[in-house]
């Protein structure tokens, strides 16, 4: 009897501990793409320019790639319990302030923050899963369920950010991470086992400010080089640093006795191929949702949850399509499901470079299921090639390389597609007003507001249709908006072939735990 009581508590421990997990999880992945579709509220909440929308989505990402690294050491060194603790706890608390933002620059502050917290929790969960299931089939599991959270997270994102926008505010989308923080406090406080592995691992100070410094210079550049001027001497300025601190981190990282990032692992070629789709693929879909969450409200006029319904087929596409792309990867390797999804992706991107302001949902769902199928084919069995490269002791390095990877590939997917939207729309807009009457002297205020995002309340000037001026306007967007669609199909495309010609057909060595094939995107 007390065995039985034994065991049965074990067990409930054990189910408490990946709920916990991945409650953490959820959160931290879900703030990737839930607030595209709060942004439009938040600019006529706040007033705001594209670049501080960008900047909203970029400051959480920047600082959860910049930090992520750092915060597996953090946790091998003082305790996996406690880094994750202690990230879950700032997260909540970031979570706080945002929804609590006063102004715009608040507002960024407080996504800083999370990306602080979640950079310290997410490696942990991970790790205090894999002590927490020493039974390699429970394990196995346990890192399934894992594995479907995060990929769930990111697909619900813009509908239930929908949802709570419509219903709640935008506010909401914020105040949802706190009561679920503070549940999964308690619960890994009651529950959770503490580990550690401190031998031989210290953190890599000199690498960790040198990509920071890298990764935010380069960033802001991205950001403020339409506003502030490409040549201007901040800019060149902050591009120069930003290649500088780059090549340092390269040198600084290749004589490190405990580095950051694990260049000699580069050298094999699945790993950085896997890398290289992880990268491109953020590039172009974290950049492609935020500006058609744009599009499906600025321009069509829908609401969040409608801009959030919207996206149903492809997140759909990408939960059912997964964990079957896992299996079938475990069967016939990485490369082929990895690069027939890139290629339906990067011509579904391609295809949507068709559209127009007055272009009917009907032809576009079924753009966004192709390219759903190729997102749920290409992750799973992308994160497994990046797994199956590497030794089992070096798990959790690579999997913390392949979030790191990916993050930064959306940073500079929102950065960089954004400044080629602002800069089209900017350079084609005033045309499209002068023909249609508007006066010379009002063109530049409404330049400047649709810059800021103002497309639904744009006045008009007298004698000027409206109709009129919100199509020119939705034109202009529309059109700066082609030419990010075929850059981040491009990339996807440029992916595909990668995989193809340098993903390796194993689809793990002999002798891998097979736990590590399933962890998802």
């Amino acid at each position: 009897m007390f065995r039985k009581s034994v065991l049965e508590g074990d067990r409930r421990a054990k189910a408490l501990t990946l709920g916990a997990m991945c409650f953490a999880l959820f959160m931290a992945m879900l703030d990737n793409t839930v607030v595209n579709v709060a942004l439009p509220r938040i600019q006529s909440s706040l007033g705001s320019g594209v670049s501080g929308l960008q900047w909203i989505v970029d400051a959480y990402t920047l600082l959860f790639a910049s930090l992520m690294l750092s915060g597996g050491t953090l946790g091998d060194m003082y305790g996996r319990k406690r880094a994750f603790m202690s990230g879950l706890a700032v997260f909540t608390l970031g979570s706080l302030s945002c929804g609590l933002a006063p102004s715009i620059q608040a507002l960024i502050v407080g996504r800083g923050v999370q990306g602080v917290g979640a950079a310290l929790l997410l490696p942990g969960t991970l790790s205090i899963l894999t002590n927490t299931f020493p039974d390699p089939e429970e394990r196995a599991q346990a890192i399934g369920i894992w594995a479907g959270v995060s990929a769930l997270a990111l697909a619900a994102g813009p509908v239930l950010g929908g949802v709570l926008v419509d219903s709640l505010g935008w506010q909401s989308v914020f105040f949802l991470n706190v009561p679920v923080g503070v549940v999964a406090l308690f619960v890994a406080t009651r529950f959770v086992r503490e580990s550690a592995n401190p031998e031989g691992r210290r953190i890599d100070l000199p690498g960790q400010l040198l990509g920071i410094a890298a990764l935010g210079s380069l960033t802001y550049a991205l950001i403020e080089g339409n506003a502030q001027g490409w040549r201007s001497p901040l800019i060149v300025t902050l591009l120069a640093v930003a290649a500088s601190c780059g090549l340092t981190f390269l040198a600084v990282e290749r004589r490190s006795s405990s580095p950051m990032l694990q260049l000699h692992f580069f050298g094999q070629r699945t790993f950085s191929a896997a890398i290289s789709v992880a990268y491109l693929v953020s590039f172009g879909m974290f950049g492609i949702f935020f500006f058609m969450s744009l599009y499906f409200q600025d321009v069509k006029g829908y609401s969040a949850v409608g801009a959030g319904i919207r996206f149903v087929p492809q997140t759909g596409a990408i939960i059912v399509v997964a964990p079957l792309a896992g299996r079938l990867a475990g069967r016939i390797g990485s490369r082929w499901p990895m690069a027939v999804g890139l290629l339906m992706a990067g011509s579904g991107l391609l295809l949507l470079e068709r559209t127009t302001p007055s272009t009917p949902y009907s032809q576009l769902w079924w753009i966004f299921t192709v390219m759903g199928v190729g997102m749920g084919l290409t992750m799973t069995p992308m994160t497994a090639a990046v797994m199956s490269s590497v030794p089992a002791a070096r798990a959790g390095m690579a999997s913390a390389t392949t979030n790191t990877s990916r993050e930064i590939g959306g940073v500079f997917g929102i950065a960089l597609l954004g400044a080629i939207v602002t800069g089209r729309l900017t350079a084609v807009l005033p045309a499209r007003l002068a023909a249609i009457g508007v006066p010379v002297a009002a063109r530049a205020r409404i330049v400047a507001a649709a810059t800021h995002g103002a497309m639904r309340s744009l006045g008009s000037p007298p004698g000027v249709n409206p109709v009129a001026l919100r199509q020119a306007v939705g034109g202009a967007y529309v059109t700066g908006m082609h030419v990010a669609l075929v850059l981040a199909g491009l990339a996807l495309l440029a992916g595909s072939a990668v995989a193809a010609t340098f993903v390796r057909p194993a689809a793990r060595p002999t002798g891998q735990p097979e736990e590590l094939a399933v962890v998802a995107a």
